[in-house]
């Protein structure tokens, strides 16, 4: 045997007897920037781009306004700045809050799913540790290069523990919205690195952050849903603080018992969790499912079927009888997709009848689709009327981990058009959005909040961020001054 395979062996040996919060608390610290695999890198500055756009459009919704009112009226020291439209300074566990609200307004930021077939969409993965690095980079003097580091980091920890817990976690199960309650790990990971906490603080930050955990499943479709994320961002921020200072928790708070792991989800998979840090990063696998619509990513393939069946056979929707959509419980209820009927647009997000209806009314599904007003009208509520949906047992066959879905369009003339979805849908890993498509969608979102040239500034520092000095300095170029 070589000294080589001794080594892995005797590494093996060791960290069977550390528990997993241990475990990823060394892992933390002990990874450095250099040691990233380039593609973790590259893929990194998409999801910081894409989220930082998507943040800046949500800024302007009711929700992301509301939390900057609370964030105003309770105070406290100007650390940080929120994000977009009518920036405030803040302590920065509050600008994360705030800014974790906006980013999740629209539920058009990244996603990741699983590739088992126990379970389907793991978290959205990019806005806890990019509010938490956002919130921290002024103050902590951060470079690009810590600030890359911290949010790869807390993106893989989150990914790596959504895949590790139990499936019950998840809907159809217990209900938890693993944004909001795994998320506050991605966003205390990112926190502590940039803060440049010691290993026995992140495996205490761990800890607090586990005992702070929250979000409900049933919150979706209502502004609860995006302060699962905010709270997340907040809570992380809030626990590496207090770790910093002494405060302390069980070095066993993921995995022992009455922990994270069996309070949340009955049990872990060890064996998915650990091992697995960074081998690979979870940003390259499973990676990013960057948003081309501003939903929920399970209705994406559904809404690229529709998109391709009204555009191929040139259907006016003045034709359309009905709509019968097949897909599995992982998308349509007990899934996330569970709304019948859309009424308003944050419904709309989580409602396969209006998703159809969009493609069929206007060929696309944007953020002027997905607007009050849209759903509103009399056109978009008779077409969803037209829509029915059915959970298929031969696809919850293929398992949790397959979204597919089977449309038949049946015409007034008494003609039945049908389509399946594509095995790779737009934006997802295997199809991903290049680098100039996330810019144009950086722009759409930044719109007029921003002005042009500040977002071609930020896009052209964000894909040389490694190089960066000052990250706040880059960043600011999207807050109001």
């Amino acid at each position: 045997m070589s000294d080589e395979e001794i080594s892995i062996d005797e590494a093996s040996h060791a960290s069977a007897h550390v528990g997993a919060t241990r475990a990823i608390s060394r892992f933390v610290t002990e990874t450095a920037y250099e040691s990233l695999p380039a593609e973790s890198v590259e893929l990194a500055k998409r999801c910081i781009l894409d989220g930082t756009g998507v943040m800046i459009a949500g800024s302007t919704e009711p929700c992301a306004r509301i939390a900057r009112d609370y964030v105003r009226a309770v105070g406290g020291v100007p650390e940080a700045r929120t994000v977009g439209a009518e920036s405030i300074s803040a302590p920065a566990h509050l600008a994360a809050l705030a800014n974790g609200v906006a980013g999740h307004a629209l539920d058009y930021d990244d996603s990741a799913l699983s590739t088992e077939g126990d379970r389907s969409v793991l978290i959205h993965p990019t806005m806890q540790p990019l509010c938490a690095c956002l919130a921290l980079a002024e103050q902590c003097q951060a470079s690009g290069a810590d600030f890359l580091t911290a949010f790869i980091l807390g993106f893989d920890v989150q990914v790596k523990i959504a895949e590790a817990i139990h499936p019950d976690h998840f809907a159809g199960g217990r209900g938890f919205h693993s944004s909001g309650t795994i998320g506050a790990f991605g966003s205390v990971i990112a926190a502590g690195k940039v803060m440049g906490l010691t290993e026995i603080q992140v495996c205490n930050s761990i800890a607090i952050a586990a005992t702070m955990a929250a979000g409900l499943g049933v919150n979706l479709g209502t502004m609860s849903k995006p302060l699962n994320m905010g709270r997340a961002a907040e809570s992380g921020i809030t626990a590496a603080r207090l770790a910093s200072l002494g405060f302390d928790g069980p070095a066993d708070a993921l995995e022992g018992g009455r922990g994270f792991f069996e309070a949340f989800g009955g049990g872990f998979d060890s064996a998915r969790l650990v091992p697995r840090l960074g081998s690979p990063f979870a940003i390259i696998d499973p990676g990013p499912s960057i948003k081309p619509y501003p939903c929920g990513v399970v209705g994406h393939a559904g809404m690229d079927a529709m998109q391709k069946l009204v555009s191929e056979h040139d259907i006016e929707p003045g034709v359309v009888e009905s709509i019968h959509v097949k897909t599995g419980a992982n998308v349509i209820a007990p899934g996330p997709l569970r709304v019948a009927h859309a009424t308003d647009a944050l419904e709309a997000k989580f409602c396969v009848p209006f998703q159809m209806a969009a493609m069929v009314l206007r060929r696309k599904a944007g953020l002027a689709e997905f607007s009050d007003d849209f759903v509103t009208s009399s056109a978009v509520q008779a077409m969803q009327r037209r829509v029915s949906t059915e959970v298929s047992p031969e696809i919850v066959a293929l398992g949790k981990d397959r979204v597919v879905f089977d449309i038949s369009l049946v015409t007034k003339d008494g003609r039945t058009l049908q389509q399946s979805s594509a095995s790779s849908y737009r934006g997802g890993p295997a199809n991903p959005m290049t680098w100039d498509e996330i810019c144009g969608k950086f722009r759409d979102c930044a719109g007029s909040t921003v002005p042009a040239q500040n977002q071609n500034d930020l896009a052209t520092h964000l894909a040389e961020l490694e190089s960066v000095e000052c990250a706040a300095r880059v960043f600011g170029l999207v807050s109001d001054r």
